[in-house]
């Protein structure tokens, strides 16, 4: 099994990334901190006559990295009750290389995938981050990726998930999951 953790959050080693660590202890993964790359919006043209155009950012850099991998860890914190608008736009790009031609068939090999959601919030998250569970597990249906199971936490200010002794469990029994 070949993992990339996805990192969503701008802030270094913030509380989402402490609890992923949970998570990922042991595993042999790659980590993809999406704040280190330039990510433009998605421009959407896919109803304009000639369709999408390249986009010089390092959007596809990053895609050929994660599609090395068989399974995907996204780590976002709970921004206004979605993942980050790093994440969000990263994401996002994802229609544009649906119909790109260097990425053949990138539905078809993400339908092969399993991925899994770490997020952490400070407003009560286990209730109110679930509409953001609910959009990966949207999203994952969409691309025909496996949804694994996900980790939620609760973290107001920096280091504060190391207090959400429920959370660290969930990670290190979802740890155990992906161990199998």
């Amino acid at each position: 099994m070949s993992i990339a953790v996805i990192y969503g959050s701008t802030r270094i080693n913030g509380n989402t990334e402490q609890l992923a660590e949970h998570v990922i202890q042991g595993l042999e993964v790659e980590k993809i901190f999406l704040r280190d790359f330039l990510i433009k919006p998605i421009d959407d043209r896919r109803h304009a006559e000639g369709g999408f155009t390249d986009v010089d950012d390092d959007y596809s850099q990053l895609v050929e990295r994660m599609m090395k991998h068989d399974t995907f860890i996204f780590a976002t914190p709970i921004y206004w009750y979605s993942m980050s608008g790093t994440m969000k736009n990263f994401i996002d790009r994802w229609s544009h290389t649906m119909r790109d031609e260097k990425f053949p068939d990138f539905k078809k090999q993400l339908g092969s995938k399993k991925a899994y959601v770490v997020a952490v919030g400070g407003d009560n998250p286990y209730l109110k981050g679930l509409p953001l569970i609910q959009q990966f597990n949207y999203i994952f249906e969409f691309m025909s990726i496996s949804f694994g199971g996900y980790v939620l936490g609760q973290a107001r200010r920096p280091g504060d998930i190391t207090e959400d002794k429920a959370a660290i469990a969930a990670a290190v029994n979802l740890n155990k999951k992906i161990n199998r």
